[in-house]
């Protein structure tokens, strides 16, 4: 017999990834709309969940007692006691979120003789591999740039955009080489890179401006070559690395080439200014070959305990993400202290966990609970499945089904009132009342 586990989160209740209870599926349908899943009718293969293991979240874990130290990182990589991420992203020297601007090599090193990154034994490695302990399994790391040094820099500036100097393209190129090797060789599972991040923004922190054509042919003539030629052609190489909504333009300017396009895995994509959705499909019906990852987001603008919207933004762009061939979700800081920080300009955010380092509190905002609604449930390997929908209704949803057989149905709703659904299987079905503003994860298994 069929039986489906239900496990919700909700506003204004107790419920936060609370199993509801296990159900048998019925022959006949109650009120309400009807979400038929069809197993056999697949998309798009999810590589997993996680998020940003910035300095800035690493410092702030270790400012955390050992206790503390322990149940945040329970709680988003045990499979079980937690969210089961399985992912992370790391930045190639500074970013907004570090202590400061940094590099690894000396000023003017041209051969990158002095090329080292002992500066994350101190925070960042300890932590990642913290989060691969409890996972009892590696993390597998995408690793980003912001700005290459200043000194290679148009404007002699880690920050404020600038551009890459022609003549140390080589150069940088090799310093993701030496980034790639030296951080394996500490241990960490870097399996693919960015070539950019935010390549399209001038930003008061670490940036870096290329245009489409620009981004292209440093890959095509320096980064993709060299990462073949030093044995690096396992990484997987994402371009484009900003928002959605220009995504497909530049998508298209750069893989329009194919002596570009044959180095090149996907398009990674992050969240802030546009909700276009339809761009990430867009971009898969023109290169259905390349694979589409999300990369970052945040709520901006500084930490917001309490806040349900939050949630619901994450929960509504990861069904729109996944239901338009996104492959995995990499959220940005994993955690960050009591003002959202610490940034070396101030650039504050939100994350799902805030630490309080002063009164060693623990606070797991509504996006924590949302991202596990999905990451907890949908594991690596799991294939997206079709759902289609008779009624009307303002229920969001997506569905997977997971390499043991075990179908996973994500159901949303943003409304102020109770949306009655009934999920179909087969030909049978079970019904559930979905409070308004909640989210529910539905686990069908034989």
């Amino acid at each position: 017999m069929n039986t489906v586990k239900i496990i919700q989160t909700a506003r204004n209740t107790d419920d936060r990834l609370t199993e509801k209870g296990v159900y048998n599926l019925e022959k006949n349908k109650s009120a309400g709309v009807v979400l038929s899943i069809d197993p056999h009718k697949s998309y798009q293969k999810i590589v997993g969940f996680g998020g940003a293991f910035t300095e800035a979240a690493a410092y702030t874990f270790y400012k955390m007692n050992p206790a503390k130290r322990d149940e945040i990182i329970m709680k988003y990589f045990d499979p079980q006691a937690g969210i089961g991420y399985s992912m992370g992203r790391v930045h190639i020297h500074s970013c907004d979120f570090a202590l400061e601007n940094y590099t690894y090599v000396e000023e003017n090193d041209r051969e990158l003789k002095t090329f080292d990154i002992s500066r994350e034994d101190k925070w960042t490695i300890p932590m990642i591999k913290e989060a691969a302990k409890a996972r009892k399994a590696d993390i597998t790391l995408l690793a980003s740039p912001w700005s290459p040094p200043a000194w290679m820099k148009t404007n002699r500036d880690m920050n404020h955009g600038g551009q890459l100097l022609p003549e140390y393209r080589e150069v940088w190129a090799n310093y993701y080489v030496k980034y790639i090797k030296a951080a394996r060789a500490k241990g960490l599972n870097i399996c693919a890179v960015t070539v950019q991040n935010e390549p399209a923004a001038v930003q008061t922190w670490d940036s870096c401006i290329y245009s489409a054509e620009e981004e292209g042919a440093f890959v095509r003539d320096y980064l993709g070559p060299i990462l073949e030629k030093e044995g690096l052609g396992d990484i997987k190489l994402y371009i484009w690395d900003h928002n959605r909504d220009i995504m497909v333009e530049r998508a298209a300017g750069t893989l329009s080439d194919p002596e570009t396009a044959k180095y090149v895995y996907g398009v990674a994509n992050h969240w802030y200014v546009s909700e276009a959705f339809e761009n990430l499909s867009k971009v898969h019906e023109l290169y259905p070959d390349k694979h589409i990852l999300f990369t970052e987001g945040c709520q901006e603008g500084g930490v917001h305990l309490g806040s349900w919207l939050t949630g619901e933004r994450y929960g509504r762009n990861m069904i729109g993400d996944f239901n338009n061939w996104q492959e995995g979700w990499l959220d940005w800081n994993l955690i960050l202290d009591e003002n959202g920080g610490p940034n070396h300009v101030g650039n504050f955010c939100d994350a799902p966990i805030i630490a309080d380092t002063t009164t060693q509190e623990i606070h797991y905002n509504s996006s924590y609970y949302y991202i596990g609604q999905f990451s907890k449930f949908v594991r690596p390997g799991a294939l997206r499945i079709d759902v289609s929908t008779e009624g009307e209704s303002s229920v969001q949803h997506v569905a997977f089904r997971n390499e043991d057989g075990s179908v996973v149905l994500i159901v949303m709703n943003e409304s102020d009132n109770v949306q009655n659904l009934n999920a179909k299987l087969g030909d049978e079905y079970v019904w559930h009342a979905l409070p308004a503003h909640s989210i529910a994860t539905l686990v069908f298994n034989k």
